[in-house]
């Protein structure tokens, strides 16, 4: 292999840093949660409300050059970013209980047509109500409900009842501090972001999944092996791949980070968070939180004329 961040042969006692993480990961969580309730989350207007403008240029969009025109005009938080090709734009305003979004719209087309070097044509205007802002959340929360109820349907009929709630907890865990990390940094919160934690819950369950899957394989081949010696050969058997993993996505992501534009610095910067904290869970949240609900392996051995047989699934 041309490269490797991992020695081959490490022997980790990952289990033994158990309670350590335990406390780590509940001081994080409480945290999370009183930013939340005390500073909030600074919502963008897809669950504020607000207008949307859409405009055509004959060039390329110089974004920073309109976003300091259009953020001069006291309209609050406003969203700018391109879409489709460069010289396409899309205008996000929050919602004004005193501006209609005809007066919006006016305001803005006569501060670009003044102050862009360009022809401004405007194809399409909307608003978005607090109603419909509302029905976003609900069906944001929704789709991360149901998304960590199929994660742990799935677990339990794959592996057993344990290694499903071991997965559930670690989602969890992913998603508050994902949260608790938007409060603490105040980065707009809007239906992209929902799309990243749903994403982080693939990538954290994906990662879980290869960890768990390694220790059922090992309850059988090392049935005198006692458990937290299992998970952490396990834990180990697998680093090399955990860390790879994260790496290059890591690499990708940073990428896009810092060339990517402000349109999807959220996006990227709340996945770059959850890679962190998913292989963080997966290692020391997922895995030794097992013992707490004392997996066992089988005591019957399964035999055929009177020599042990490997299950079919784990061949």
């Amino acid at each position: 292999m041309l490269l490797k961040l991992v020695p081959q042969d490490t022997n980790i006692p990952f289990v033994n840093f158990k309670n350590i993480a335990y406390v780590l990961s509940v001081l994080m969580i409480f945290t999370s949660f009183g930013l939340y309730f005390t500073k909030g989350l600074n919502f963008g207007i897809d669950f504020k409300g607000g207008f949307l403008i859409e405009a055509h240029m004959d060039n390329p969009a110089d974004l920073s050059h309109i976003r300091g025109l259009t953020g001069d005009l006291g309209l609050g938080d406003v969203s700018i970013q391109t879409f489709g090709a460069e010289n396409q734009i899309l205008i996000r305003i929050e919602e004004h209980d005193s501006l209609s979004l005809n007066e919006v719209v006016d305001l803005v087309q006569s501060t670009l047509e003044s102050g862009v070097d360009d022809n401004v044509v405007f194809q399409r205007t909307e608003s978005v109500g607090s109603v419909v802002s509302g029905e976003l959340i609900q069906s944001g929360i929704m789709s991360v409900g149901l998304a960590i109820g199929a994660v742990l349907f799935y677990i339990w009929i794959r592996f057993e009842w344990q290694f499903g709630l071991g997965a559930v907890i670690a989602l969890v865990h992913d998603i508050i501090l994902t949260i608790g990390m938007f409060a603490l940094t105040q980065l707009e919160f809007n239906l992209s972001i929902i799309a990243a934690i749903l994403t982080i819950v693939g990538y954290s369950l994906n990662d879980t999944v290869v960890v768990y899957d390694r220790i059922r394989e090992n309850l059988f081949k090392f049935r005198k092996k006692e458990m937290p010696d299992l998970i952490n050969l396990s834990l180990n058997e697998t680093l090399a791949r955990t860390v790879m993993t994260s790496v290059t996505t890591l690499i990708a992501l940073a990428s896009l980070y810092f060339l990517g534009g402000e349109a999807i610095r959220g996006f990227t910067a709340a996945m770059i968070w959850g890679i962190f904290v998913g292989t963080y869970s997966s290692i020391f949240i997922a895995s030794p939180v097992l013992l707490w609900f004392e997996l066992r392996r089988e005591e019957e051995e399964v035999t055929k004329d009177g020599k042990e047989v490997i299950p079919e699934q784990f061949r």
